[in-house]
């Protein structure tokens, strides 16, 4: 048996409504479950874990709604342990849901390691192994195809080898048709894996061939070591054939093994195809799709699929990825559904200003005298505190007022803030707007739970009725950061605000030693930048005049 496979498929099997939500602050409900079923079957992903049913009745809800209308492509499946100890497996009435969940594939997780036997179950590792069986046996004699998840198997395999393999042979003649080695504990190093792994397919191979080579092995990896990825690839590349993961790596502790980060390595690195290419190219969408779902912010800077993974700041990393992407890109980013980032910063070159123009659909030549003129503005800016890098809306507004093309939204008169507290401290703001709009003069007061809320409550009813989209804008996200925390209460801040029209998302950026000022700032560039993607700028053409 070889070492190194490295010509089979893969099998990709998505555990983010099981063990991903066992991350700490991370829950769903049954719509959203039934959400990213769909988002991972259209991503096309082999099996499911749909969740316990018996566990809660929301599992148990989730898989009614699925069967009544099935998914396109992946295999559903129902997670579960073996019976308990003391019982026949026809009669645990845990197994009751389970089998009443109605999904061909159930996947049985049993103990590998002894320790865990003896303390954890309190039985004995003979009892263990009937629990395997008998489990194994009723189920598949209910008509269902079984995969067996080992439970701490690394640590098993390493305290007693001889036992951790009895268990998985069980498995296989219970009727088990794929055998998962989970490294529970996420400790165990990529070579330990590979060896393991490479040892347990030589072991089983008499039993695997007997079989036909139905029977093949996968792995379930966890992060505690920050290896949950180097393990599964260690594992493929040692026979593996199925990898149980997540979507951006959730899971319990430091999270499971990340199948955004996995599944482009194996197919686009190795060779070993997950799904199509075509699928394949909507990892990005579906990554940041259901972190929307699960309502944890992206990780910018994760691998494939985050907004920094092709993103370029450095003034000589731009012109070379101008001249040739491959420089400084191990992957084109549209093969996972990402794009190319010039990063505007202090550290940014005409040849960033350049290509953020054109990305923004500018014309702009590196002779022009506006090019220079905007990539000063911007260092200048950035040494006050400005940052662009997080705030592309603002930049683009900056460029285009530099070439005239940035119009008159409105001219603000002037603003006002008040707060009260009532005898129980609960805190209310009144902000109260003057600004002229097309020579007509509005002046508006709003009320909101703090200043800033006020503030942009104020400043959208007074525009709203020039403006009605501005009715569909909402702020989702608000950063403020402390620029020189030295100064106390006297600092500077930079404040970040990211809008939506429900469809698009921009962000924008203000800064003073005033945080109601430096908010403002951030709001009306939101506000204006909303209305130029609505194409309202065609309306609009005198010069921006606001303060």
């Amino acid at each position: 048996m070889n070492a190194l496979i490295s010509d089979a498929a893969l099998s990709i099997y998505d555990t983010t409504l099981r063990d991903g939500t066992q991350r700490e602050g991370l829950s769903l409900s049954i719509e959203d479950k039934v959400r990213i079923a769909r988002k991972l079957d259209a991503l096309g992903v082999a099996f499911i874990e749909g969740g316990w049913p018996g566990a809660n009745p929301k599992d148990g809800e989730f898989f009614r709604q699925i069967q009544e209308q099935p998914l396109a492509h992946a295999k559903l499946v129902a997670f579960c342990s073996t019976r308990r100890p003391g019982i026949k497996a026809n009669e645990d009435p845990m197994l009751v849901p389970i089998v009443a969940a109605e999904t061909r594939w159930i996947t049985i997780v049993g103990k590998s390691w002894d320790l865990s036997i003896t303390e954890g179950l309190r039985t004995t590792l003979a009892q263990n192994l009937e629990m395997i069986s008998d489990t194994i046996e009723y189920l598949h004699s209910r008509d269902r195809q079984i995969i067996y998840d080992a439970e701490h198997w690394f640590d098993g395999y390493k305290d007693n080898p001889e036992y951790a393999i009895e268990t998985l042979k069980t498995a296989i003649d219970a009727g088990a048709e794929w055998l998962v080695l989970c490294d529970t504990n996420g400790g165990t190093l990529p070579d330990r894996i590979g060896q393991i792994v490479r040892e347990v397919r030589e072991r089983l191979s008499d039993r695997l061939s007997n079989h036909g080579g139905a029977i093949q092995i996968g792995i379930h990896t966890h992060n505690d070591s920050g290896l949950a990825v180097a393990n599964s690839i260690a594992a493929v590349q040692h026979g593996a054939t199925m990898v149980q993961g997540t979507i951006n790596g959730y899971g319990e502790r430091c999270g499971n093994a990340n199948l955004c980060t996995l599944m482009p390595n194996f197919q686009l690195k190795m060779g070993r195809q997950c799904v199509t290419a075509e699928q394949l190219s909507q990892l990005t969408e579906t990554s940041r799709q259901i972190s929307e779902i699960v309502n944890l912010a992206p990780d910018d800077h994760a691998p494939f699929v985050g907004l920094s993974a092709f993103a370029h700041k450095g003034g000589l990393h731009v012109s070379a990825v101008q001249r040739n992407p491959k420089i400084y890109e191990h992957i084109p980013p549209d093969s996972v559904g990402n794009l190319r980032r010039i990063v505007i910063s202090e550290q940014a070159g005409l040849s960033n200003v350049l290509s953020k123009a054109e990305s923004f659909g500018i014309n702009l030549q590196k002779d022009d005298v506006a090019c220079r003129q905007i990539l000063q503005k911007m260092k200048d800016l950035e040494q006050v505190g400005f940052q662009f890098e997080a705030a592309e809306a603002s930049f683009e507004l900056l460029m285009r007022d530099a070439l005239g093309h940035r119009p008159n939204v409105f001219k603000l008169s002037g603003f006002r803030v008040d707060c009260d507290a009532n005898p129980q401290g609960e805190v209310y703001a009144q902000a109260t707007v003057k600004l002229s709009v097309n020579g007509a003069e509005q002046l508006t007061a709003a009320e909101g739970n703090g200043p800033v809320s006020a503030l942009d409550k104020a400043l959208r009813k007074a525009l709203v009725e020039f403006y009605p989209a501005i009715a569909r804008f909402y702020l989702t996200d608000y950063k403020v950061r402390i620029l020189n925390s030295d100064s106390g209460t006297a600092a500077k801040t930079r404040v970040l605000i990211e809008s939506s029209n429900g469809t698009q998302r921009w962000t924008t950026v203000g800064v003073s030693e005033n945080i109601i000022a430096a908010s403002y700032q951030a709001l009306i560039e939101g506000l204006e930048y909303g209305l130029m993607l609505e194409g309202i700028y065609s309306n609009i053409s005198s010069p921006l005049a606001i303060g």
